[in-house]
């Protein structure tokens, strides 16, 4: 006859419970994972099969009941740990959606939006672009393959117990913000000096010939050099993609565990 006691009972409710809760907050936090697009019963079950995998790989668990006040805090930091890692990610992303909206508005394009249904909300249509062309990126470098790694990795960084996060790992999500303005302007960067050289010379050629209607010919000048300067821009997005995926990727195992 095989008996369970309630201790081992709560061992392996707590085994599946912790880990099922960090990585479903990483799934409903980190870019591509929360995709509107994406039924739940899809990232529930995405869930369930990466918990079940990365259990033979756990740390020991804490010795307490997942009912007890003490597990309830447990539960509730590896959401927050999850919610954490998402956001590490989600940053990298929102500096190239700041770079394509810098783009648009410098084109005049600032205008044209519509709805994007990846972020739920109104975008520019050269954000959106941009949006599907560093997803198609992410993807031809297997950044979904790494996101599995990661989220692996992370049990081993941080393990499941009471002991609560140190400020240093808030500080890093705090200081990671910073990236949202940097490096979308330095993605922009390119684009919007072709467009302010259009811009001064078209301030020249107002004060050498008055009678030009600037008004006219200035829009379709700057939209037609700005397509052109993002034309050239794409053949070298890749390198600095790569870059930002790759801190990305560092700042969500460092959320976990901070560097001394």
């Amino acid at each position: 006859m095989i008996s369970v006691s309630s201790a081992q009972l709560d061992l392996w409710i707590a085994s599946f419970i912790y880990p099922l809760a960090r990585i479903l907050a990483v799934a409903a936090s980190a870019p591509f994972l929360n995709n509107a697009a994406m039924p739940r019963r899809v990232r529930l079950m995405l869930g369930l099969v990466l918990t079940l995998a990365v259990m033979p790989i756990l740390p020991p668990m804490p010795a307490v009941s997942p009912a007890s006040g003490l597990g309830l805090w447990i539960l509730a930091q590896q959401i927050l740990i999850g919610i954490g890692m998402g956001l590490s990610m989600r940053i990298i992303f929102t500096a190239v959606e700041m770079a394509s909206t810098i783009v648009a508005f410098q084109m005049g394009l600032g205008f044209a939006t519509f709805y994007d249904p990846q972020s739920t909300s109104q975008t520019s249509v050269i954000a959106n672009f941009m949006t599907l062309l560093t997803g198609l990126l992410f993807l031809a470098f297997n950044g979904h393959l790494i996101y599995f790694s990661v989220i692996a990795q992370s049990f081993i960084a941080i393990p499941i117990s009471s002991t609560p996060l140190t400020a240093s790992s808030w500080q890093l999500l705090a200081a990671l913000g910073g990236k949202i303005f940097s490096t979308g302007l330095l993605l922009a960067l390119p684009v919007v000096l072709i467009l302010l050289i259009t811009n001064l010379a078209m301030g020249v050629l107002n004060r050498a010939a008055p009678q030009l209607n600037l008004f006219a010919i200035g829009f379709p000048v700057t939209l037609a050099l700005g397509f052109v300067g993002l034309y050239l821009m794409l053949n070298y997005l890749p390198v600095p993609l790569e870059r930002i995926f790759n801190e990305g990727f560092n700042a969500m195992l460092y959320f976990a565990l901070p560097p001394p």
